[in-house]
């Protein structure tokens, strides 16, 4: 076997030893070594995208025992591309928010943050690598729990009702999860992900426990649902998002929920196979709620007054963008869900960060109303934030332009009403989007001078610029030069 082989089930240890490690550690060495396991974990990863888009894809059982006894970490170039990815955004998320942690963290509480970063890491690794549902749903818990400890590092009232809100919500989603989970192995009696779905098709054929194999599909899809903020689930989103740190924000919307739903794909596709899926009409529910939230997040995003709001309730309605995808129930519509996760996660972080930015320059203030002129004041932050904007409002050459572009695809072979209704949602939601964005852009380009702000003293802190610059990059990279991603998502989907 070869050692690159070994690196995914290598970069979930170490981040969970790294998250021990970091636990000791006084602040500025814990960050030292957050980033480091990140940028590590990334290399690694390459390395694994780079065998399995060579040797194809393989499974790797842990002492190398089989099923039962034995756990399973199956890697495909499709698992590759998203840890890759991932590592990339969480490097230049905390990158960018660091200097910020320094004041929103209290020091006793520092490395207890940089141990959440870890644990954050291990479980989005192991949620794209795990082929086994309980290993799945234990680090669904931990992923959980190291959300709510990023929220909540704040320590002010808002980030504390934030954190409960969201405690309380994605525990009732892990609930749900669990009776299906629950249900599926008392019929299946297995609990890898290739072992349940054998047993399934076994049972479609012959008619066998119906109804419940649909109970467990529905829990588990509403579970999941509920995590990931698809509307109307969502209450606990805008909150969550718009008071915890910079760094917090920019990986809760751009990475916590894209866990859920890649696991959710793993649940349709390995555990009960989309035929079945189909044969139930979950993926019709699934569009209706999607297109709904891509409208409805929209809307309350126009009444928006606090930069941050605005930006969390247009997460509502991105996350709906991918549900709807993945309810047009066609492969190109699993494709455009995939790769806007990807460019959701680019253009987000990017927002959050930005927006932390010009807030800097206008008395740390977050309201429009005291955001004017801010982009001028803070350059780079204003730019970073224009390309933000650009890629959700739908600006060809931007990441989410790409993603419109490959979603109005799927919805041509879509089967059905979908067709008019994908197509007439994607449009409306493009000018609402439009809308509150523009509103946005002309607020902070607006010349207004700000009295608590020195311009002569005032340096935008380098790593923030060095992750703004990465995050723009990466934004064109995936709206110029997507063909790549895209055959390679649709590769890792036809060996999913």
């Amino acid at each position: 076997m070869s050692i690159i082989q070994n690196f995914p089930l290598f970069n979930i240890v170490m981040s969970m030893m790294s998250g021990v490690i970091s636990s000791l550690l006084p602040r500025r060495q814990a960050k030292c070594v957050s980033l480091a396991l990140i940028g590590a974990a990334g290399i690694m990863n390459a390395c694994v995208l780079w065998y399995v888009s060579v040797h194809g894809q393989y499974t790797y059982m842990m002492g190398h025992f089989p099923a039962p006894w034995g756990n399973e970490i199956r890697v495909g170039v499709l698992e590759a591309v998203l840890a890759v990815f991932f590592c990339a955004i969480m490097f230049l998320s905390l990158l960018g928010g660091e200097r910020y942690l320094d004041t929103d963290v209290e020091e006793t509480k520092a490395n207890l943050y940089y141990t959440m970063l870890d644990l954050m890491l291990t479980s989005l690794l192991a949620l794209i690598y795990t082929n086994d549902m309980f290993t799945a749903y234990v680090f669904v818990e931990i992923n959980t729990i190291a959300a709510g400890a990023l929220i909540m590092s704040r320590n002010n009232g808002h980030t504390l009702v934030a954190a409960t809100k969201y405690m309380i919500m994605s525990l009732v989603g892990s609930g749900l999860l669990l009776l299906g989970l629950s249900i599926l192995y008392d019929v299946t009696g297995h609990l890898l992900m290739v072992n349940m779905h054998e047993q399934i098709v076994s049972y479609a054929q012959t008619g066998e426990y119906a109804i419940p194999l649909t109970v467990a599909m529905a829990l588990m899809s509403v579970g999941l649902a509920i995590k990931s903020a698809l509307f109307p689930f969502h209450t606990w989103l805008p909150d969550a998002y718009a008071y915890a740190t910079p760094t917090s924000a920019a990986i809760l919307s751009s990475l916590v929920s894209k866990g859920y739903i890649f696991l959710l794909f793993k649940i349709f596709y390995r555990v009960f196979g989309f035929d079945f899926v189909l044969d139930h009409k979950v993926t019709n529910l699934l569009f209706a709620f999607g297109v709904a939230g891509m409208l409805m997040g929209s809307v309350v995003a126009i009444y928006q007054h606090d930069v941050r709001r605005l930006i969390a309730f247009s997460s509502i309605a991105q996350i709906g963008y991918i549900y709807m995808g993945i309810g047009l129930a066609v492969p190109m519509g699993t494709v455009a869900a995939v790769f806007h996760i990807m460019s959701h996660a680019a253009s987000k972080s990017m927002l959050f960060i930005a927006a932390k930015g010009l807030s800097e320059v206008s008395g740390d203030s977050k309201d429009f109303a005291h955001l004017r002129g801010s982009g001028l004041r803070n350059k780079l932050a204003g730019v970073a934030f224009s390309v933000g904007a650009f890629s959700m409002v739908g600006i060809p050459l931007f990441a989410g332009f790409t993603s419109k572009v490959y979603f109005a695809e799927a919805a041509l072979t879509a089967a059905g009403g979908k067709l008019v209704v994908a197509m007439a949602a994607l449009a409306v939601s493009t000018i609402l989007n439009a809308i509150y964005f523009i509103r946005a852009l002309i607020t902070i380009y607006t010349p207004k001078e700000c009295a608590d702000f020195d311009a002569a003293s005032y340096r935008i802190p380098v790593t923030m610029a060095v992750a703004l610059v990465c995050f723009i990059v990466l934004n064109l990279f995936l709206g110029t030069w997507s063909g790549s991603i895209e055959r390679a998502i649709a590769t890792g989907l036809g060996t999913f």
